[in-house]
């Protein structure tokens, strides 16, 4: 058999913006596509489950070799491999480096991100790109569809808590599912953050936007409530601030009282992939500890450790997509969304921009070989 030419498609940042990356509505549809799949079973990720967020690479808290790193706040490797099916049809694996240092020791991202797609019969590459704007993107708009199946139709409001990347694009998701916000509160504890984002808002958006010093005139006046804040000061929220009917979504940390986990509706992005996370936990040294730092289901995790909630209970917007469950009783049902985020989003946005970039031949065109060396 004639020995045949292997090759793939490099895409660039650059390359991904003219491919559109950054189009918040087509990724709020993949998104909403994604969560279906997820839904229908139509889909594999790594784990004894087939649910994994993928495997992490953490540095030892000392180390005699004088080359290796140390372990540090978010300071880590990630592989997180899917295969998605519907009209995607492809496997992928997204790979990226944190280090919470990197924008102020060096000028940049605190992570760095490639994904990679490969053909589903015979392991072919299709591309390698970019992906620090894919994934912002695809984290972001996941809350767009939240927003869209689990927000009161009638809501009003948004509170943007953390105005860093991620918030970006969260509130840029959101605000597709739900077109009928007038006002965004922000709240960063560096005000300049805020500033920054309100100016870059209201250039896109009309809408009345009001910076909020403090945490709790943020949350209480919202209708949806988006945290995504990374950092050492972490953002705590009482019960009592959120009003009847809102949606709370959490993409990074947020600590809410015992009480409020137990008495509202929690909703996951998809509730298997944080029981790997539970069972990893229980696994380490440090038991369910272990995950306070990465697991935004972290407090959820621990009330399950305790027995205080049970795993049969939990719901998963994969289900709330496909049409199996509806979650919202009431408009006056306080509803909490946690996403810890899936590596099939990384896969279907990723294929849906390679399609594009071939389409605008856009990238550049590598050989791994001419013909394979052996056979």
């Amino acid at each position: 058999m004639e020995r045949k030419q292997v090759g793939f498609r490099f895409l660039s940042e650059p390359d991904m913006i003219k491919a559109g990356v950054l189009d918040v509505k087509k990724c709020v549809e993949v998104m909403d596509d994604t969560f279906k799949l997820l839904g229908a079973g139509d889909f594999v990720m790594g784990g004894y489950n087939q649910s994994s967020h993928g495997c992490m690479l953490w540095y030892p808290m000392d180390t005699p070799f004088p080359n290796m790193p140390v372990a540090g706040p978010d300071r880590r490797y990630m592989a997180m491999p899917a295969y998605i099916g519907g009209r995607y049809n492809c496997c992928g694996v997204k790979w990226y480096g944190s280090n919470i240092t990197n924008p102020k020791e060096r000028g940049l991202p605190r992570s760095i991100l490639m994904v990679g797609l490969n053909d589903v019969v015979t392991g072919e590459p299709l591309a390698i790109m970019s992906a620090n704007l894919l994934s912002a993107m695809r984290t972001g708009c996941v809350p767009g569809v939240a927003a869209k199946y689990l927000a009161r139709r009638d809501a009003k409001s948004l509170g943007v808590i953390g105005c860093g990347v991620i918030s970006r694009a969260c509130a840029r998701g959101i605000l597709n599912s739900m077109p009928g916000v007038k006002r965004m509160y922000l709240n960063d504890i560096v005000r300049a953050s805020a500033e920054s984002f309100a100016e870059e808002f209201r250039k896109e958006y009309d809408i009345e936007i009001i910076i909020k010093e403090d945490l709790k005139e943020a949350v209480t006046d919202s209708d949806v409530i988006s945290v995504a804040a990374a950092g050492p000061v972490p953002v705590v929220i009482d019960k009592d601030w959120l009003k009847p009917g809102c949606l709370f979504t959490a993409t990074g940390h947020a600590e809410l009282s015992e009480e409020c986990w137990m008495e509202n509706q929690v909703v996951f992005d998809y509730w298997p992939m944080h029981e790997v996370w539970y069972d990893e936990g229980k696994m380490h040294p440090d038991g369910i500890e272990s995950t306070k730092d990465w697991a935004p289901s972290y407090q959820m995790l621990k009330l399950l450790d305790q027995g205080k909630v049970k795993a049969e209970d939990m719901l998963s917007l994969s289900d709330v997509a496909a049409g199996k469950v509806n979650p919202r009783k009431s408009e006056e049902e306080k509803i909490l969304f946690i996403s810890g985020g899936l590596p099939v989003e990384d896969v279907s946005w990723g294929y849906t921009l390679f399609e594009e970039a071939a389409r605008q031949e856009l990238g550049t065109m590598l050989t791994l070989w001419e013909q394979a060396h052996w056979l």
